[in-house]
């Protein structure tokens, strides 16, 4: 459609309404406030006025912590949700109505506390078992842990690596001397458990020998009393505790979770919390306009963007205040600065999932939306084309927008997945593709005898790829040269003719020339050709500089036009080779199904085969189409970088407002 036309407002407002009248406004949805240049205000009144405060580090700390109990509540007590399903809806007044507000803060505190307990009691738990399966290796040593020895003697444990003979490791102690004993505790793939005892004289001695000929690591477990075994069933007895007190949280959380409290009329805590966290959204939104504006004792300031088409509703709404306010054109200057909203039908509206992956237009440019709709949805169309994934997105689609109230980004993507279903729809009649050749292939498996053909087809990307192609490259000509005229048409309203017609023009007639030598009018072919080829050679001569760098230019001219022009059109052939693919797996599954002669099995390997391919190919036509768009096609003509137009709105993510 159009890029919408901002209104730059001014005003100002008298202190004691600012909050009702940013509630309206909220309400209202259409003003985008931003800050005012401080070059923008008078000296006289600078020095009076300054930045507005807000409590927006309390509101995004407030927000955070009610969607962390939200996310406890889903956490302990998940919610079966329907597939396709609406989201809740809430009415404007019940939603801005903050009379229990504290009350749904106290209650995601409570969440929150409870969560702290949980996550104690599990560290407490996780230290608690890697104690067990430290002592676990010295389970079976009747020795108490604390014990190092007598008065005489020295015990000490420790580990050695499994690939040690414990009789070597005996030996080379008896050679130290006869009074000591090493006992194996336990051992697993890698390590043995050993404890040995000896005279004290001796210890540093044979430890040093352990360690140096047979890596002993001695082990210490200073913090335990009694032997490993009494401590492991005293730590398991603990767990069982811990383990009761972590279900009880866990049940009590449960339990609240779709409980109605008192203060929540018919809402569970559940809800009650998600709306407390819309809410609170709001405020942050609100709160970081506030933060934009400037103010005195008795007065806030503010400027912003407003589409004109909505002029009259905030006139409506201000007349009702003390301020003071007014509408102005933006100068071509602020052009930049601009936010930019495009006016969309059903149909454009779907190209705003494109557009914004992209980059949104500037504002003096053109809406891209109405000149590539039918261009990335008959494309799209032609790569799939066929009658049974067509059909598969077209149910999908409509499901999703029957069932449920998609928000703007899934809007989208339905519209899109819809519109581009009824392409590959139609495409798959004209190729007579149902699941590719499935009919045929079924009916030869009941019958080889069968003479039937298959499907009608007006073409077929097996048989007719060469025709495919030069369709592909036609519809690319067609494409490119659609770019030239909105490019055209852009620089004549700027006053740019001369370039355009040297530029835009110097296109057409070469193509012109190009035509009447293909269909063999050869001089007169020529002779268009060359004055466009003239006309091309001016165009870059004017903006170049000096004798030599006018010369080069020509030869830029040449080589990025030539070169250009023919690497854009042979990019479209990839709506053939993807056309070509696509029908060409699927026929391939279709073959070895059948080839088994069995029913059963052909409809196996039809489910996978066909479900691989159409998530393949779903993607892969995407993303080629797009490609198109934003390479090919946007480069001749698409002016981006736009700043997205931010409405101070209500924004949720639970709950719908009630329209």
């Amino acid at each position: 459609m159009s890029i919408r036309k901002m209104k730059k407002i001014r005003l100002i407002l008298s202190r004691s309404q600012k909050e009702q009248l940013l509630k309206e406004l909220l309400v209202l949805g259409c003003i985008e406030v931003s800050e005012i240049p401080s070059d923008e205000l008078d000296d006289s009144i600078n020095q009076f006025m300054v930045k507005e405060s807000s409590d927006l580090t309390r509101y995004r700390s407030q927000y955070a912590e009610l969607n962390h109990a939200v996310k406890v509540f889903d956490k302990y007590a998940p919610k079966k949700k329907k597939l396709l399903s609406a989201r809740p809806e809430v009415t404007t007044e019940k939603f801005l109505d903050s009379e229990h507000f504290d009350n749904t803060l106290g209650l995601a505190d409570e969440i929150t506390r409870y969560d702290d307990r949980i996550k104690r009691i599990t560290a407490e738990q996780s230290r608690i078992k890697s104690s067990i399966e430290g002592l676990m290796p010295w389970e079976d040593s009747d020795i108490p842990i604390e014990c190092h020895g007598t008065k005489t003697t020295l015990l000490l444990s420790g580990t050695v690596p499994a690939s040690f003979d414990i009789g070597e490791i005996i030996a080379s102690v008896k050679s130290v001397t006869e009074e000591a004993e090493i006992f194996v505790v336990s051992e697993d793939k890698d390590t043995k458990y050993i404890q040995f005892i000896c005279r004290k004289e001796y210890s540093q001695e044979i430890a040093q020998l352990l360690q140096t000929n047979f890596s002993f690591t001695p082990s210490v477990n200073s913090e335990f009393s009694g032997t490993a075994k009494e401590n492991i069933e005293k730590f398991n007895a603990k767990l069982i505790e811990l383990e009761e007190n972590k279900q009880d949280l866990i049940s009590t959380i449960a339990s609240l979770a779709d409980k109605n409290p008192d203060f929540c009329d018919s809402f569970t805590a559940r809800d009650c919390l998600k709306l407390g966290a819309d809410r609170l959204n709001t405020d942050v939104s609100e709160a970081e306009a506030e933060d934009k504006m400037y103010g005195m004792s008795s007065a806030i300031a503010f400027e912003g963007w407003v589409p004109e088409e909505r002029q009259e509703e905030v006139i409506s709404v201000l007349d009702r205040y003390n301020c003071a306010y007014e509408f102005c054109d933006p100068a071509p200057e602020e052009y930049s600065k601009v936010p930019v909203s495009l006016k969309n039908n059903k149909i454009t509206n779907a190209m705003n999932m494109v557009t914004n992956m992209y980059s949104l237009p500037a504002y003096d440019s053109v809406d891209p939306n109405p000149l590539m709709a039918p261009f990335f949805i008959l494309f799209y169309g032609i790569m799939l084309a066929d009658m049974g994934y067509g059909l598969l997105m077209i149910i999908a689609s409509l499901l999703v927008l029957k069932k449920t109230r998609p928000r703007p980004g899934t809007l989208c993507f339905a519209q899109l997945m819809l519109y581009c279903g009824i392409s590959t729809f139609v495409m798959g009649i004209l190729t007579g593709s149902l699941f590719s050749d499935a009919p045929y292939q079924i009916v030869h498996m009941l019958n080889p005898n069968s003479t039937w053909g298959g499907l009608w087809s007006l073409f077929s990307p097996l048989n007719d790829s060469v025709y495919v192609l030069a369709g592909a490259m036609c519809l690319g000509v067609v494409q490119l040269n659609t770019g030239l005229v909105v490019s055209f048409v852009k620089k004549v309203r700027r006053g740019q003719v001369l370039n355009a017609i040297l530029y835009e023009g110097s296109m057409w007639v070469m193509l012109v020339g190009i035509i009447l030598l293909v269909l063999k009018v050869t001089t007169p072919g020529w002779v268009v050709f060359i004055i466009g080829l003239c006309m091309l050679f001016a165009g870059s001569m004017m903006e170049a500089k000096g004798i030599a760098g006018k010369i080069l230019s020509i030869f830029v001219a040449i080589y990025n036009e030539a070169t250009g022009w023919f690497g854009d059109i042979l990019s479209y052939s990839r709506i053939m080779a993807l056309m070509l693919a696509g029908s060409v797996i699927g026929q391939v599954f279709n073959t070895i199904g059948a080839i088994t002669g069995n029913i059963i099995t052909f409809i196996i390997i039809f489910l996978i085969g066909h479900a691989l391919n159409f998530g393949l190919n779903l993607l892969g036509c995407y993303v080629h189409d797009l490609r198109l768009q934003c390479l090919e096609y946007f480069k001749k003509f698409y002016e981006d970088g736009g700043k997205p137009f931010n409405p101070l709105a209500i924004n949720t993510n639970y709950f719908d407002i009630a329209k």
